[in-house]
C-alpha cells in the first residue's frame, strides 16, 4: 500500500476514537438572565450603569474603572488587614468621584497608561493581599 492510503485508514481509524470524547454542544442560545453567582462574596455592589452601557470602542474607560475600583478595595484590605466582602468589594462611589476627577475626559491612550500604573500598584500589593483573605477565607 502507498503511505497516503495507510494515512487515509489511520485517519479514519482514529475517527470514532476522537469522537467518543468530543464534548457535548448545545444549540441553545437561551440568555440566561439569572443574577451572577461567584465563588465568594454574591452580595456585591453593582457597578455604575454607565459602565454597562459604553459603546464598545470606549470599553477601555470601563477598564480603566473596574482597575482602579480593585486597587482601592486592596489598599483598603492592607492598610486595614480586614478581607471581608464589604472591605473587598466596596461600593462604586468613591471610586466613581477620583474617575470623574483623574480619566473622564482622559484619551484612549492615557487610559491605557494609568492601567499599566494602576495594575503595577496592584502587583506591588497582591501578595499581601492575597495572604490576608487566604487567611480569611474570602480569596
Amino acid at each position: 500500500m502507498r503511505l497516503s492510503n495507510i494515512a487515509i485508514l489511520i485517519v479514519f481509524g482514529a475517527g470514532p476514537v476522537l469522537a467518543e470524547g468530543a464534548p457535548d454542544v448545545s444549540n441553545d442560545l437561551t440568555v440566561d438572565m439569572a443574577p451572577q453567582q461567584y465563588r465568594i462574596c454574591n452580595d456585591r455592589p453593582a457597578r455604575p450603569a454607565w459602565m454597562d452601557e459604553l459603546h464598545p470602542r470606549e470599553a477601555y474607560k470601563a477598564l480603566t474603572m473596574m482597575d482602579l475600583y480593585e486597587l482601592r478595595a486592596w489598599e483598603r484590605i492592607a492598610e486595614t488587614e480586614d478581607c471581608s466582602c464589604e472591605t473587598r468589594f466596596p461600593g462604586w462611589d468613591e471610586v466613581s468621584v477620583e474617575y470623574a476627577e483623574r480619566f473622564a475626559t482622559s484619551s484612549n491612550a492615557e487610559h491605557t497608561q494609568a492601567q499599566l500604573q494602576i495594575r503595577r500598584e496592584r502587583n506591588d500589593i497582591r501578595q499581601v493581599v492575597q495572604d490576608i483573605c487566604e487567611a480569611q477565607g474570602n480569596w
